[in-house]
This record gives C-alpha cells, sequence and structure tokens, in this order.
C-alpha cells in the first residue's frame, strides 16, 4: 500500500529509483541493466492496467515472470529481472513509498551456475602469439592476464600510474577506484612490465596524467575498442567461446590452484566479497601450501 497521500506512478517510481543508483555511484552497466529490467516490468503492469506503484501484487510480478519463460528467457535470466525486480521493491519499502512489498514472498526459479571460463596455458599463449605484433593491444593482454584487474580499470590507467621496478623494488601498478570497486595497488610482474615496455617505446610521448592506452590519435583507449581488439585476437588465434573477462577468471585460477592465499587474491582481484573468490576453488585440488604469497607468471 502507499504510504504518501498521493499515488505513486510506476514510472516515476522508477526514475526515482534509478537516481538513487547513479546517487550511490553504482558501476553504469549496474544501473544500465536495472533500468531496462524495470522498465520492462513497467511495460508488462501497464498492459495489466497497473499503472501505479500500490497497485502491484505478488501475483503480477509472477505473472511477469511466467511471461519471461514463455518468451523464451533462460531461468537465470529471470532470475537477474527477479533481483532488480526485488531490489526495486525493496527501494520503495525502504523509502515508505509502499509498506507492502510484492515480490518478497516471489521465488527464484532454479537454475545451475555457470563455473567461471578459464583458458589453458596452450590458449592464452596462443592469443600471446597472435597479439605479438601489436605492442599496444600485447601489453593490454599481459596486464589482464598477469595482474587480473577488471577491463574497466585498465581503461583507467594514466602514465603515472604505471611504476617500473627499480634496483630490489619490484614493478608494481596504482588501481583508481572504478564504478564502486576500491582503489588497490598490485605488483607487476616481468611479463607484464616487459610489455608495457614495449608498448610505450612505440607510445607518443606523454604526460604523467595521460592515459596509458590510447588510440592513434592519442585518444583515451574506450573498453569498447579494447573488447573489440582482443576479440578478433582470439579468432585469429583460434580460440572459441572466449571473453575478455576470462583472462581475469584465468588469473585468479592460476594463483589458487597453485596454493596462493585466497584472501590475497580476493584483495588483489578487487572482489568485495570472499565468497566470489572462493567459487574458484570448486575449480581445482587444494593445495598444502596455503599461505603461499610468491605470484607466479603465467
Amino acid at each position: 500500500m502507499a504510504t504518501k497521500s498521493d499515488p505513486i506512478a510506476l514510472k516515476n517510481a522508477h526514475q526515482t529509483f534509478i537516481d538513487h543508483l547513479r546517487s550511490k555511484n553504482r558501476a553504469s552497466a549496474t544501473v544500465l541493466a536495472y533500468g531496462k529490467d524495470i522498465e520492462q516490468l513497467v511495460a508488462f503492469l501497464q498492459e495489466l492496467q497497473k499503472n501505479h506503484v500500490h497497485e502491484v501484487s505478488t501475483a503480477d510480478i509472477n505473472a511477469f515472470l511466467a511471461k519471461l519463460g514463455k518468451e523464451g528467457y533462460t531461468p537465470k535470466s529471470v532470475s537477474r529481472k527477479l533481483n532488480s525486480t526485488k531490489t526495486f521493491f525493496r527501494f520503495l519499502k525502504i523509502e515508505e513509498i509502499i509498506t507492502d512489498d510484492p515480490s518478497a514472498m516471489v521465488a527464484h526459479p532454479k537454475f545451475e551456475t555457470k563455473q567461471p571460463r578459464v583458458l589453458t596455458p596452450l590458449e592464452y599463449r596462443a592469443l600471446r602469439d597472435a597479439a605479438r605484433s601489436d605492442a599496444r593491444i600485447s601489453a593490454v593482454i599481459e596486464l589482464l592476464l598477469q595482474t587480473g584487474m577488471r577491463i574497466g580499470e585498465l581503461a583507467r590507467i594514466r602514465i603515472e600510474d604505471i611504476f617500473l621496478s627499480e634496483g630490489k623494488k619490484e614493478g608494481r601498478i596504482y588501481i583508481r577506484p572504478f564504478e564502486g570497486h576500491t582503489e588497490r595497488t598490485i605488483p607487476l610482474n616481468a611479463a607484464a612490465e616487459e610489455a608495457v615496455k614495449r608498448y610505450l617505446k612505440e607510445r607518443k610521448e606523454a604526460k604523467p596524467d595521460d592515459n596509458l592506452f590510447v588510440t592513434k590519435n592519442n585518444k583515451p583507449l574506450l573498453i569498447r575498442n579494447i573488447r573489440t581488439a582482443i576479440d578478433r585476437y582470439f579468432k585469429k588465434a583460434g580460440i572459441a567461446h572466449a571473453k575478455v573477462n576470462d583472462l581475469r577468471h584465468t588469473w585468479v585460477h592460476h594463483h589458487l590452484s597453485r596454493g596462493t592465499s585466497v584472501v590475497l587474491i580476493s584483495k588483489l582481484a578487487g572482489h568485495k566479497r570472499l565468497s566470489t573468490t572462493e567459487r574458484y576453488l570448486g575449480l581445482i585440488e587444494p593445495k598444502k601450501n596455503s599461505e603461499k604469497v610468491k605470484l607466479e607468471e603465467l
């Protein structure tokens, strides 16, 4: 039931919810996904002549999910849309726009969680070979593969964020805060450092605060440009069903399978929850030396 004197239109509640997510600095992809999911829900409810938040019932939400299933959405996709729906109505309840949450008792469909795709040594070596003549993308691949950083974090690296090894001091890289992810500093091993040095020799002169990776016109290399380039080299290397994020998955899996501490890998990967890192443990056989700290090259 609405607690306000005037009924709140669903479309207005939708916009208020999106504004709230943006104010919390949620990732742009997350905001976009929530926005589309709730827009789809609102459109369905309006077909039922439900135009205000207080008119929505649990039966309406179940009908929405049933319609998605008939339209060919997988149980996993339906579950994700239900997550968006539950977050939306939970927000409305917290804001006292409604008193009862119609989504609270709606159950998620059952489905098997797909395990992360991990590249084999043969595959990531083939990817390296395919991109070897491209110093820029070779450096991109090595940084993603040797540090486990996110593609969005890589796109934001500046010249001043790279600290090359000097004497006994190992190389490192500063990761800037990115859409809700915290800042951190992670090791830069020899393979990644060599690739970066090779790229910097070909790169035009730059100021410290300039982006590390740029286009031929000296403009920042965007996330979509990076994805397109690496997808092209995946194809050239003959690696099927692989995506850019699989380089990150491979880094996590590689180090955990060699006994590196789950806590350390979680911290370096920037995972918000330890459980996110722990899900990779199902793919490996545990090692006796779980306190290993040395990070080996891939």
